[in-house]
């Protein structure tokens, strides 16, 4: 058992209740807390989930949190094609 540090960022946020939003918080671990687990409690669909990082590194949904992790969730990420815009090169 345990404690891991969380930070959910962007449009995942709003899962959240307002005081977790936009900032780290705590998780108190129950013995082999996975990813998927953490993402169950805080009631973030995994469908919505595009990249996690514990302790900076990638990880899957069945990776075990340990004491002391820290935890990063990222939602699907878009990208817009602007190869038909211009584009600035500060020069300008």
């Amino acid at each position: 058992m345990g404690k891991a540090y969380f930070r959910v960022y962007e449009g995942l946020n709003d899962y959240l209740p307002p005081e977790r939003r936009k900032r780290d918080f705590s998780f108190h671990l129950k013995a082999s807390t996975t990813v998927r687990d953490a993402t169950s409690y805080l009631l973030i669909p995994p469908e919505k989930i595009e990249l996690v990082l514990i302790n900076g590194e990638s990880v899957s949904f069945e990776s075990v949190i340990k004491n002391g992790d820290r935890v990063s969730f990222y939602p699907r990420f878009e990208f817009f094609d602007i190869s038909s815009l211009t584009k600035c090169n500060g020069t300008n």
